[in-house]
């Protein structure tokens, strides 16, 4: 199959899971283009079958911004035309869809047919799409898809609740690379980090409100109480000035370390012991999977999707987001005992094997197949 992606460049859920699909497709010998304003993040490995377009952004004095949609809209009826693509596979409902169903029609008045299959990843849902300025276009984008897809079943049912939409919506959940997660914890890394031997504990994320960062660092601070350790932050965004201050205001600079935007989140995470993340709301939690992969237990909150990864008393434990003593008990439990610690290790691990890649990479290829199947009819 020849197959355009596209989605958002940055270190996010959907441009993460959205380049690894296109990765994994070139491997199993599909021609995979990436459509998007900048080469995304993780597209960082040549292989011979994938393309990346550069959506060019053309500033007029009559705009006060740059209208993206028209721009993608064009690319992508270029794309399609010259490279001969059969499906559009738009993660986002606005603006990839909307701009790939508009599309889709400038094509069919040329006689060319592309197929447009969508995926939800959840802020266009949870977020944007809420704002009733949004939601009939988001309704249309959904409808108009020759197929649809959620990533859990929290966020199937949340649109269906809050949007007006007919279409069948088909949950397949975001994956991980166990190849890639399966990393074995450097010592000497570890040893920079926690000379001692102390715990260490990591969040990751991009430091949105919605992530409470405070409740990570409160939760840590509990912890302290009881356990030694040490905290790794990794990500950027928003609410880093907050949760710096809030450190210092604790007393926590020398047992907590800002890290940044970090590519090789494996690294990390193997030399890890607890993944902490008190999100107020996930449609998924990808970040968490991905500890699990490196056989790294979570305490999360109970919000959205996130209680289909992370199972209570398994994997780990959950609690509503801004509940600190109890993420604050469940943190101690597993950290104080190795052999806890252990349990909660494996199954850690036998859950993401769950969500391994190569389970999940062919319920996309059937899905690409059953649409072209309908949509060439």
């Amino acid at each position: 199959m020849n197959i355009g992606i596209v989605c958002y460049p940055t270190y996010g859920g959907s441009g993460v899971i959205a380049t690894e699909l296109g990765k994994a497709l070139a491997g199993r010998g599909h021609k995979v283009h990436f459509i998007s304003y900048t080469q995304p993040a993780r597209l960082d490995i040549f292989l011979e079958n994938i393309f990346y377009h550069e959506v060019a952004m053309v500033h007029y004095p009559l705009f006060e911004h740059s209208p993206y949609v028209l721009a993608l809209t064009g690319k992508l009826v270029d794309v399609v035309k010259y490279e001969k693509l059969d499906i559009l596979h738009v993660h986002y409902a606005i603006p990839h869809a909307t701009a790939a169903l508009l599309a889709q029609q400038i094509l069919a008045a040329q006689g060319i047919r592309v197929a447009v299959v969508t995926t939800l990843h959840g802020t266009d849902v949870t977020l944007v799409g809420k704002d009733p300025t949004f939601e009939p276009v988001v309704s249309f984008a959904i409808n108009q898809s020759d197929a649809v897809t959620a990533v859990s079943d929290f966020l199937k049912a949340d649109t269906y609740r809050h949007f007006h939409v007919q279409k069948d919506i088909e949950v397949i959940p975001n994956f991980v690379d166990l190849n890639r997660f399966s990393h074995k914890a450097k010592s000497h890394f570890k040893m920079a980090i926690a000379p001692n031997g102390e715990r260490i504990v990591t969040h990751i994320s991009n430091f949105r409100k919605v992530k409470r960062i405070d409740n990570v660092i409160k939760v840590f601070a509990g912890i302290l109480k009881e356990v030694p350790a040490r905290l790794l932050l990794v990500g950027d965004g928003p609410e880093r000035q907050k949760a710096e201050n809030l450190c210092r205001e604790l007393d926590l600079c020398e047992e907590i370390r800002f890290l940044g935007k970090q590519e090789a989140v494996e690294e990390l995470l193997s030399i890890s012991d607890l993944f902490l993340m008190p999100s107020e709301t996930e449609s998924f939690g990808l970040a968490a999977l991905e500890a699990m992969a490196c056989q790294v237990p979570v305490v999360s909150s109970d919000a959205g999707g996130l209680t289909e990864v992370n199972i209570h008393g398994v994997t780990g434990y959950v609690a509503h987001y801004d509940d600190i003593e109890a993420m604050t008990g469940f943190a101690v439990d597993i950290l104080k005992d190795d052999a806890r610690l252990a349990e909660f290790r494996s199954n850690a691990l036998a859950q993401a094997k769950r969500f391994d890649i190569h389970q999940i990479l062919p319920l996309y290829e059937d899905l690409y197949q059953r649409t072209l199947a309908l949509h060439t009819v």
